[in-house]
């Protein structure tokens, strides 16, 4: 899970607005962020780990970053290490001038590597994946050996990205003194959409992963780039816009409405926030059948992403609805922090129960999902602490079972709390007096009714069928090599053991 956007304006400079636009995505990342800006024929580069307000300092880094173009990416890690040598944007010299910021993940890199090297003859440096599609569209563009770049040029090196990489992408790329041009994969996995706005020199144009970024810049909302298409916006503020992929088959990631997108967000066609209103219903109606002579006497949601929800659930059952829990907002998502001991040491850091809201009280804690369950079993004992008499547990989405490949921190089974776990067992391991969760048709249902035409999900991480149908046992056995929590810790102390020999 990553944010990106990327701008082009008519007026002096897009450093501020694309400052703003990661301030907007902060919470999709907050391990690096990175700007580029065009200028003519000159690239301004700033990059590092850390949060935006962090990463750019107004009289060393901003005033650096000049011109009227450029992309912006904030990065929490998924398949390499947390170090800045992977903090995107990347940016390849050949052809013209290519710089990109990539959401998502791809399925088959590796072997994408050994055709850029064996075929392409393109150097990678890093493990990211992000910088082999960027090398993929940068020798697509190039085999088509113009010396002017024209929209179908671009559309055509956007086909070829199609024809080459699996997986997901939501991408916007700059190519130096040209445009930029955003485009998604044929099942659009991960979000992107663009907008516009009119000014007195001209039209602005914006892509970015999520709708919060365009309406805090005033841009108004022109739509989601579909799956597989293309959007080509000229350094002087031309949009053109293709389908390049052959069989899209819309298929969003419907963990992006559980989770990872910002309520006040509308990501394709379906507003984020009446969705999360529809699964708290869903949640109230399975509690009520199943459960008809429940003892609850109070719901408390787990802030920030189920409150949402869990009012809409304390509404239908007719009990009350009480935030029990008072969130430090200095302490990052605990979901997306690189390493389990982390994320348990920061879950009291992160909340103070009040405990007036919970003595003598039974409970009932809602969340938006259970993942490791680390977060989950510590607030349990935190509201046991504070004198609940029963403690109750609901996830407003389905037990999460499988891995993510598509770009979510959700590597491997075994770090899977659900996965080969029932419901009893997982009541037991939590710690908690009765554990509802929400049935996966009544997510689709909740998220869908916000855009009918989408005929389906990728919801793998909780039926492990996944929409590329390119996922093999093999592939998961590797990604657990690489991409557990252990193996994660091991490549981040060689990098900074790396740092600590050349600053000797």
């Amino acid at each position: 899970m990553c944010g990106i956007a990327g701008i082009v304006s008519q007026g002096p400079t897009v450093n501020q607005e694309l400052f703003d636009a990661l301030t907007m995505l902060q919470h999709r990342g907050q391990d690096a962020a990175g700007i580029i800006t065009n200028d003519g024929d000159r690239l301004y580069l700033r990059k590092e780990n850390g949060l935006v307000r962090d990463v750019f300092n107004k009289d060393e880094h901003m005033q650096q970053l000049r011109g009227p173009m450029g992309v912006a990416h904030v990065r929490y890690p998924t398949a390499g290490c947390s170090t800045s040598a992977e903090a995107q944007p990347f940016y390849t010299n050949m052809p013209f001038g290519i710089s990109l910021s990539h959401n998502g993940n791809l399925t088959n890199a590796e072997e994408l590597k050994q055709e850029l090297f064996m075929e392409d003859r393109r150097h990678l440096n890093t493990e990211s994946d992000s910088e082999v599609l960027l090398n993929i569209f940068a020798h697509e563009l190039m085999q088509r050996g113009a010396l002017r770049l024209g929209p179908e040029d671009i559309f055509a090196a956007v086909s070829g990205v199609h024809q080459r990489c699996r997986g997901a992408y939501a991408c916007v790329a700059m190519i130096t003194g040209y445009g930029i041009v955003g485009f998604r994969d044929p099942y659009g996995i991960r979000p992107a959409v663009y907008g516009v706005r009119e000014t007195a020199t001209g039209k602005d144009y914006i892509i970015a992963s999520e709708s919060v970024a365009l309406n805090a810049l005033g841009y108004e909302m022109l739509g989601d780039i579909a799956p597989g298409e293309a959007v080509y916006i000229t350094h002087d503020g031309r949009l053109h816009k293709r389908q390049c992929a052959a069989n899209p088959i819309y298929s969003p990631c419907i963990f992006e409405h559980v989770y990872l997108a910002r309520p006040d967000s509308v990501m394709d066609n379906i507003y984020v926030y009446k969705a999360r209103l529809r699964m708290g219903v869903k949640l109230a109606e399975k509690i009520l059948r199943e459960w008809p002579e429940h003892d609850i006497d109070v719901v408390i949601p787990i802030p920030d992403t189920s409150r949402v929800a869990g009012a809409e659930l304390a509404a239908r059952l007719g009990v009350n609805y009480r935030e029990g829990f008072i969130k430090n907002r200095y302490i990052g998502r605990t979901f997306i922090m690189p390493g389990q001991a982390q994320r348990k040491k920061s879950v009291r850091q992160k909340l103070n129960p009040v405990d007036i809201e919970f003595r003598g009280k039974n409970v009932l804690l809602v969340d938006d999902s259970i993942v490791r369950g680390t977060t989950s079993q510590e607030i349990i004992q935190m509201a046991r602490e504070s004198g609940a008499k029963k403690v109750y547990f609901a996830s407003a989405s389905p037990p999460v079972r499988y891995p993510n490949v598509y770009g979510i921190d959700m590597p491997t089974a075994s770090e899977l709390v659900a996965h080969g776990r029932s419901v009893e067992q997982l009541e037991r391991m939590l710690g908690a007096d009765r554990l509802i969760y929400q049935d996966l048709p009544d997510l689709i249902e909740a998220v869908r009714i916000g855009n009918p035409k989408i005929t389906r999900f990728d919801t793998s991480v909780f039926t492990g069928e996944y929409v590329t149908q390119d996922i093999s046992s093999e592939y998961l056995n590797q990604l657990e090599l690489f991409r557990s929590d252990a193996a994660k810790q091991k490549r981040n102390r060689a990098a900074q053991t790396v740092i600590e020999l050349k600053n000797a």
